[in-house]
């Protein structure tokens, strides 16, 4: 009957009708919808309702903290998206301001994630006064510092690899700025940016239990969560809720996984470099599948797309680069004027914020206990080293047999996001009663710890870089018969070195932060320390002596810039220089 009715309808009025498939998506629309216009409510709410409502252990209320967790990943993520676009880009345009902006996103990523907090609490809290608004925005903030640092690497590393060819076809094409960002930039780079948010995602995970649970003074405001969840069951020891959120977690993971992430990959795999298809066949959806077959819907979306599109279409100048094609010698003594100036200024700035530095951490440190610092820290890097490396030579070779086939990527995909999302602080009660029963050597077992959330950078932008090999090369290596080690020294390390340099670089930045909270760990009454600058900055963080803490830090802060120059950068040229995919 239904066929019947439709048939005798005009072709206009049946485009109009739903079909299976919208039947089916929309009620995963409207429940997204629902649950977007239900985070909105809450967060306008008053902030006394967050005293009134505390948080209780019963499992019920799991799914109720798990939706708020989530949105405020998901608008962490949103937030990082466009801080990725804005400063990536600036640091890979502009030569001069990449002398500024790499090095403060060096620093960005070694300082540590919770001491954000204590500088953004109060002013979301006076931005918003008396609503919940201040507070989650606080916590998203908190999330944001820990998804966008490596998202930033990995986009900046992409526009510095752009094929050589491909900037030129867009400059014969007279492309604007603009349409070359939206045109060559971010599509190169949405292969290997879809990995490492991924990435960003899982590791947010690790600082949701510190921002849901936020101090002003002498009043904690707790918001509703995941995190809140996790921080009480870990202060009461119950086990039992730990599972909890163990179980909601892999449920949570694996929602996002199939109706986020999966999709994205899926899209993404149609920006590969390539002119064949790959071997291992392309990655699939069934949710991508599902909304490409929809009628209404793909109609509702259609005007936003033909937005999008007009949008990328506009010729908007975004020369950001020094100019480089001025006339005569005279253009060019200018240009080297204005970077001896940039320079100038910049050192100017350091010198400036070293010397308040000198000053305030001069009142109780000595140059002693400065020479004692310095020591720790190269500790401290030694360990750091020596756990990137062993991380490396496990998760390289694993990464690119996972990226080089879609399928086996599929299966994957969902359980390493699970282990990247993985507290490792849940860990933390295990080594402390397995040191101190069997009086194991600190500076050795605690070790792992370090590296243990931190080492999925690696895995991750492998993954990617394998993933977004051309399948050109691969064939060609195949005709000519290169196989074995000759394989991976002259085809496939090659051709993943740039994105393993964006891993290695945001996995150590992440393990010097990792350090702090790896290297003094505690359970109950049971404390155990390891020598090095991460366990010198928890013990003064306990102690209360702030001098000594931004000793610490500034340390910290001078060895992972130090380390980034003289070791990951050089790499960085050589990948830009040598191994430039053309």
């Amino acid at each position: 009957m239904n066929k019947v009715f439709r048939h005798y309808l005009p072709a206009s009025t049946r485009r109009l009708l739903p079909n299976r498939w919208d039947l089916m998506a929309m009620p995963l629309v409207v429940g997204f919808l629902l649950l977007l216009s239900i985070g909105a409510r809450e967060t306008w709410a008053p902030i006394s309702t967050l005293q009134s409502q505390a948080i209780s252990l019963d499992p019920g209320n799991l799914p109720e903290y798990a939706i708020r967790t989530t949105l405020r990943m998901l608008a962490a993520m949103v937030a990082a998206l466009v801080f990725t676009f804005l400063y990536g880009t600036l640091a890979a345009k502009s030569r001069r301001a990449e002398k500024l902006l790499v090095p403060v996103l060096d620093i960005l990523q070694s300082v540590p994630v919770l001491g954000y907090i204590s500088f953004t609490v109060t002013f979301f809290l006076l931005l918003f006064p008396g609503r919940v608004l201040g507070a989650e925005c606080a916590a998203i903030f908190a999330i944001f510092t820990s998804q966008a640092w490596n998202m930033t690497f990995s986009f900046y590393q992409s526009l510095r690899m752009l094929p050589r060819d491909l900037v030129e076809v867009s400059s014969s094409l007279q492309l604007s700025g603009w349409q070359k960002f939206w045109k060559l930039d971010v599509p190169f780079a949405i292969p290997g940016l879809v990995w490492n948010m991924m990435m960003s995602m899982s590791g947010g995970w690790f600082f949701v239990v510190a921002s849901e649970a936020i101090t002003v003074g002498d009043k904690t405001i707790t918001l509703p969560g995941i995190g809140s969840y996790l921080a009480l069951a870990i202060d009461q020891r119950d086990l039992s809720a730990v599972g909890y959120v163990i179980l909601t977690m892999i449920v949570v993971i694996l929602i996002y996984d199939q109706f986020l992430f999966r999709p994205l990959v899926a899209w993404a795999d149609k920006f590969r470099m390539e002119d064949t298809s790959a071997q291992g066949g392309a990655p699939e959806s069934w949710v991508l599948r599902l909304i490409q077959r929809t009628r209404v819907i793909q109609r509702l979306i259609r005007p936003v797309v033909r937005a999008v599109t007009r949008l990328g279409h506009l010729r908007l100048s975004l020369n950001l680069a020094p100019s480089r094609a001025v006339e005569g010698q005279g253009g060019a003594t200018a240009s080297k004027v204005v970077d001896w100036v940039w320079g100038a200024c910049i050192g100017a700035l350091t010198f400036y914020a070293l010397y308040h530095i000198v000053q305030y951490v001069g009142t109780e440190v000595t140059v002693g206990e400065v020479g004692h610092v310095l020591w720790l820290g190269v500790i401290t890097l030694l360990r750091v080293a020596l756990l990137i490396a062993i991380a490396s030579l496990i998760w390289v070779p694993l990464g690119v047999l996972i990226g080089l086939r879609p399928h086996l990527a599929e299966k994957i995909q969902p359980l390493a996001q699970f282990l990247a999302a993985f507290p490792a602080n849940l860990l933390f009660p295990v080594f402390v009663i397995v040191i101190l029963q069997f009086h194991l050597n600190p500076d050795i077992w605690l070790s792992p710890l370090i590296v243990l959330g931190t080492q999925w950078y690696i895995l991750f932008n492998v993954i990617a870089g394998a993933s977004a090999f051309p399948n050109d090369f691969r064939e060609a290596a195949a005709n000519f018969h290169i196989r074995g080690w000759q394989w991976w020294r002259q085809v496939m390390l090659p051709g993943i070195f740039p994105y393993y340099v964006t891993g290695a670089i945001t996995a150590s930045g992440g393990a010097w932060n990792a350090s702090i909270v790896s290297e003094f760990v505690s359970w109950g009454q049971g404390k155990v320390a390891a020598h090095g600058l991460g366990a010198y900055i928890a013990q003064m963080t306990a102690a209360g002596d702030f001098p000594k803490i931004t000793l610490g830090v500034v340390v910290m802060s001078l060895f992972v810039v130090l380390f980034n120059r003289l070791v990951w950068r050089p790499m960085y040229a050589l990948a830009e220089n040598k191994l430039r995919m053309n």
